[in-house]
């Protein structure tokens, strides 16, 4: 049985569970909710498999406290937000209002992250925005009780779309996702492009979940770009890049610019449609040994699937937030938990070293990826060539650029 259908029997199984056992808020349970797409677009690079990272998370806080007894019990719970904004805030309001959470993470899609950061701010409760592309989280909509981990908008279009323009794409035209994510990474690889030398020559916006690019492809050959900037993600990068081949419109020296590629995407490709694309990510299973067995750990949970960088930032940012909690206490507020995060210097396993600026962005390293010809993968998964790592006081927008209203 695939991966998904046991995980959301298991997750139907458990809310049947606690459906009708009434826990006490004694400040003895911390509730923390995976938020996400189940079944769209996106469900590959996040999905159900975000419940088996939080999960591993959670056993490895619990191992880590003193004499393994760990200072309260957790609670993973699980909601498909359909890539609906009003559908993604009405199971966070009754999470928060009726339920007892005290943390959401996860959450791709932009549009559902505003929508659930607004909500979290207001309530004193903690988002871990772990999927979540557009920069301005950490810019004009930063909230004290928000972190942003694993990437944004800004570090993936500054590594990418400067390291093409370097090599001669400097003519871009954007297909772009037509929706505040799409809209914000069209945006900053566009400065990226015009800072480093390049020229911008147009764009065109499709709805999110096309079945055909055929049209807007046929748009970006006729202008004349050198580079097709791909400002998309999950499904939809997969459709663009596998019609672009289908349809001849990469001859002629003209190239794919993957502004938001992911391994699963990569793996639904293969390495023969795949092969030479250059794309940036801040987590790749086999970068070092604490990254190799951490995922294979996962693997296991899930029938073999490694890890996206948004499963990496589901375990990082869940495991950061329970540290936290145990220093201040279940019963503190968001605002509270995130100060703390924001005070503590951490050595992730995944992530190496990480601190959390006063914005809520996280900084690490990223890293600039090509995909491999199929001959030179030497086992299942193997698909990144590294290219260049993007040192952490490097990869993010600096702090002064972002104009969030905590920065003083």
């Amino acid at each position: 049985m695939p991966f998904r259908n046991v995980a959301l029997i298991g997750a139907v199984f458990a809310a049947l569970c606690l459906a009708g056992v009434a826990v006490a808020d004694d400040g003895t349970v911390v509730r923390i909710g995976v938020l996400n797409d189940g079944s769209g677009p996106y469900s590959d690079l996040s999905g159900l498999r975000s419940m088996a990272a939080a999960q591993l998370a959670v056993e490895d806080f619990n191992a880590s406290s003193p004499g393994g007894e760990p200072p309260f019990q957790v609670e993973i719970r699980y909601a498909d937000h359909q890539n609906k904004a009003d559908i993604g805030a009405e199971i966070v309001r009754r999470w928060v209002d009726t339920e007892g959470v005290s943390a959401v993470v996860d959450v791709p899609n932009t549009s559902v992250a505003l929508a659930v950061n607004e909500i979290m701010r207001d309530r004193d409760r903690v988002f871990l925005g772990s999927s979540v592309a557009s920069s301005d989280l950490t810019g004009p909509k930063c909230a004290a009780t928000t972190v942003q981990w694993t990437f944004d908008t800004w570090a993936l279009a500054n590594a990418t779309g400067s390291a093409v323009v370097a090599d001669g794409g400097d003519s871009w035209f954007f297909l772009t996702a037509d929706y505040a994510f799409g809209q914000a990474l069209e945006r900053d690889a566009s400065d990226v492009v015009r800072r480093s030398g390049g020229k911008v020559l147009g764009s065109v916006r499709h709805p999110l979940g096309a079945p055909d690019f055929s049209s807007f492809l046929l748009r970006a050959q006729s202008s004349g770009a050198k580079v097709i900037g791909l400002a998309n993600a999950g499904g939809d990068a997969v459709t663009a890049i596998k019609q672009a081949r289908e349809f001849g419109v990469l001859n002629e020296g003209r190239s794919l610019a993957g502004l938001l590629v992911f391994l699963s995407d990569v793996h639904s490709l293969g390495l023969e449609t795949a092969q030479g694309l250059r794309l940036t990510e801040a987590f790749y299973w086999d970068l070092n040994e604490r990254t190799r067995d951490w995922s294979r750990r996962f693997a296991e949970r899930v029938g073999g699937s490694m890890p996206t960088m948004n499963h990496a930032g589901v375990y990082s940012s869940v495991l950061a937030y329970l540290n936290a909690v145990a220093a201040v206490g279940p019963t503190a507020g968001g605002t509270r938990v995130v100060d703390r995060m924001k005070e503590t210097a951490i050595d992730d396993p995944l992530f190496g070293p990480v601190t959390i600026r006063p914005d809520g962005r996280v900084i690490h390293a990223m890293y600039l990826f090509q995909v491999k010809p199929p001959e030179r993968s030497s086992q299942p998964w193997d698909y990144y060539d590294l290219v260049s790592t993007i040192p952490a006081e490097k990869a993010f927008r600096p702090i002064e650029d972002g104009g969030c209203p905590l920065v003083k």
